[in-house]
């Protein structure tokens, strides 16, 4: 890492590696930011308790802390209209923090959350120079989180050494780099996903060609999408903002085993796009295009603190019964059949097909479900 790709504070570095060389713009039509929630800080409390008291809501459990209601419960935010903020200069730290998200492992690290549409135009300001600013202003609660996070990252890794399935990281996530062309391939994820729980300890040299159960990993693919979209809360659904702006929900029924294409509307409303049965939809592979966007994604994700945040959050609520190879590799490989099945999905309702474009989009639909996922570290 050069010294461009981190900033040394007090107490602590902060990696900015994942966004060098990149530019983010915010999109006028856009408004996904407003469909998050944001936690309204102690501080910020009372200018919408003496201003808008009506606006402040308990966020739902397992977490629950003061927030910004949503419209109609479900929507986007109250102060939303006709896609501007009303309070934009009084929004709070983490719709101001949005897209980017700092996240507190065993160092700090700021990521690009790619569901904003505005992180693949290559225009708008510079993301470090505007990260740094958002570093600046978080540094009590980085502080904060910084020892807390270290004490969980040191419990866990004396838990893997207790269950014998310690790995090193580097070497890890190095082996996937080394093989990152090969992650976007059917047969070979498939490989991954069997080897990772049969094998007591994987290593991706020992992958060879033979048989494979593709129909297994379609399977697999469908299981993987099919899990987040299966909610009975609208709210705790994924949310796709797609290239006409629409704010687009899929709800997944399993007793039924369809999906309905719902459209949240500006008033907090849903309305039926329309609906088809999970087998109905075709799973397919990315073309050479599609291959290479989702190659720089896996990228990412590989780089990514918090995908091994999520990964050892896995692990602990597993009770630390696989190697922590195997584990990586089958998460990863589950998070890559996830934006495939996604893109197969569009290409279904939209027909965004499956190159660069319809990986593209399934990435946009994708990522903030990954960063949303639960990890041992803490984004602040």
């Amino acid at each position: 890492m050069t010294r461009s790709e981190r900033m040394y504070v007090a107490d602590y570095k902060v990696d900015f590696s994942e966004i060098i060389g990149k530019k983010v713009e915010c999109m006028d039509e856009c408004g996904l930011c407003c469909l998050c929630q944001p936690e309204v800080l102690p501080d910020e409390k009372p200018f919408f308790e003496k201003n808008h008291p009506k606006s402040l809501v308990k966020s739902k459990p397992p977490e629950s802390y003061c927030a910004l209601a949503l419209k109609k419960g479900k929507g986007s935010c109250v102060f939303l209209e006709n896609r501007r903020c009303k309070v934009y200069d009084n929004r709070t730290t983490y719709c101001r923090q949005f897209p980017y998200h700092i996240y507190v492992g065993e160092r700090v690290r700021v990521e690009l959350d790619l569901s904003c549409r505005g992180a693949w135009t290559g225009k708008g300001v510079d993301a470090v120079s505007e990260a740094q600013s958002l570093i600046e202003k978080a540094d009590s609660r980085i502080k904060q989180a910084v020892p807390e996070a270290a004490d969980v990252y040191k419990e866990f890794y004396a838990n893997c050494r207790e269950a014998g399935i310690m790995g090193d990281v580097e070497t890890i996530r190095r082996s996937v780099s080394d093989n990152i062309a090969n992650f976007t391939d059917l047969r070979y994820l498939s490989k991954v996903m069997e080897m990772s729980m049969m094998e007591p300890k994987m290593m991706l040299s020992a992958i060879r060609d033979g048989p494979v159960d593709t129909e297994g990993i379609e399977e697999a693919a469908m299981f993987a999408a099919m899990e987040s979209m299966a909610t009975d809360d609208p709210l705790m659904a994924p949310i796709y903002c797609d290239e006409k702006w629409r704010w687009n929900v899929f709800l997944a029924d399993e007793p039924s085993n369809r999906i309905d294409w719902m459209i949240l509307d500006d008033d907090g409303d849903m309305l039926k796009e329309a609906s088809v049965r999970i087998s109905e939809i075709e799973f397919k592979a990315p073309d050479k295009e599609g291959a290479e966007v989702l190659r720089e994604y896996i990228s990412v994700l590989n780089g990514r603190d918090s995908f091994l945040g999520s990964v050892f959050a896995l692990m602990d609520s597993t009770g630390y019964e696989d190697d922590m190879a195997n584990a990586y590799y089958g998460c990863l490989s589950t998070a890559i059949l996830d934006v495939m099945w996604r893109a197969s999905m569009l290409d279904h309702f939209m027909g965004t097909g499956m190159g660069a474009r319809g990986i593209r989009e399934a990435i946009i639909f994708y990522d903030m479900d990954r960063l949303d996922a639960p990890a041992i570290g803490a984004f602040v």
